[in-house]
This record gives structure tokens, C-alpha cells and sequence, in this order.
């Protein structure tokens, strides 16, 4: 199953949902390159500088790792395409125009928005008036 191409449709079937978990992006140093995380984790991409990490904030504590700000998983339940162009601008342009910053993760089968927890609610009022 490949997902959703057409933006009209992504946007006219976006439901979506906020996980009010809070979270935390973090770098882990690139030491070990087969490094498995031993902690649960949303999601995790590797960069020349190291790992970048995003955790519960809770699982953060437990492990004693620094973070600097908390954020909410607005997840766009539409199956989205990973070929699909514009559904990133259409979300990150509305919630720029009301300064809301979108950190964005693409999954195979839903786009995910890391939004600041302050903002969360409001974020996802905004993006159920499509």
C-alpha cells in the first residue's frame, strides 16, 4: 500500500490526533557505530554530529539525559504518500502563520509534528479546519 499522492485529499482526510505525552529531541555522540538505544524511543535519525533521539520525557529523566524544551505528537492519520508533495508546506505554513514551530517526521504510512507543548492544543485546532 503506498499512501495518498493527491493533496487535496491528504488535506480533505487529515484527522489529526494529538498525543499529549511530552517529548524530547536530544544528541546522543556518535561513539559506537552500531549503536542500539537501550531505552524506548519515538524516533531516532543519525547525523553526522551524533544521534538525535526523541524520547519521552519521562524515559529522558530516567536516563538522565539533558533536553531544553518539551513537545507534543500531532500525527496526521492520513496514509500519506511518501512521494507526495505539499503536504508538509500546506501543515507548516498554517502553523507558521499563527508562529507555531513544526518539527516534522515523515513515517512510512503518517507524517508526524513534533509541536512546543505550549502550542500543542492550538496546533491541532488548526489543522482540524481542513
Amino acid at each position: 500500500m503506498s499512501g495518498e499522492l493527491d493533496l487535496a485529499t491528504l488535506l480533505a482526510n487529515l484527522k489529526p490526533s494529538l498525543d499529549e505525552q511530552p517529548y524530547v529531541f536530544m544528541s546522543i555522540p556518535i561513539d559506537d557505530s552500531n549503536f542500539i538505544p537501550d531505552f524506548p524511543i519515538k524516533g531516532l535519525f543519525r547525523e553526522r554530529e551524533g544521534y538525535t533521539c526523541i524520547i519521552e520525557q519521562e524515559v529522558a529523566d530516567d536516563q538522565g539525559f539533558d533536553y531544553s524544551e518539551l513537545f507534543c505528537c500531532l500525527t496526521c492519520e492520513v496514509h500519506s504518500s511518501l512521494n507526495a508533495v505539499g503536504l508538509t508546506a500546506a501543515l507548516s505554513t498554517t502553523l507558521a502563520t499563527h508562529n507555531i514551530s513544526a518539527n516534522v517526521v515523515a513515517g512510512f504510512y503518517h507524517d508526524h509534528i513534533f509541536i512546543p507543548q505550549a502550542d500543542a492544543k492550538r496546533a491541532l485546532a488548526l489543522l482540524n479546519q481542513y
